[in-house]
């Protein structure tokens, strides 16, 4: 189980978060365009403010994802001065040989 200062690989999230991020505004500039188009076709109706709900939730979906993609670049930066000397505090990988001694 992964402790909360384990920190996942920054390269792949980071993608992913960049994909994300992609299909947030495509869905902020579609449900913007919706909103606009039933607005003016019907305004107050349930198309509307459905239109304007979801909206709203890929806004801040859209928000979110900047955020931590912007947290985990940082990460990223910080994270250069620990990859010039890893630190060793893993348990060695052999067990070590048992060694006998003659009396």
């Amino acid at each position: 189980m992964a402790t909360h200062t384990d920190h996942f690989s920054s390269l792949p999230a980071a993608r992913q978060l960049r994909r994300m991020r992609a299909f947030y505004t495509a869905g902020v500039v579609l449900w913007a365009a919706s909103s606009i188009w039933t607005g003016w076709d019907s305004p107050g109706s349930r198309p509307m403010w459905t239109s304007l709900l979801l909206l709203a939730v890929f806004a801040v979906l859209l928000g979110l994802a900047c955020r931590w993609l912007r947290g985990l670049e940082s990460d990223g930066e910080a994270g250069l001065a620990h990859r010039a000397a890893p630190a060793h505090r893993a348990a060695p990988r052999r067990a070590p040989a048992i060694r006998h001694t003659s009396a």
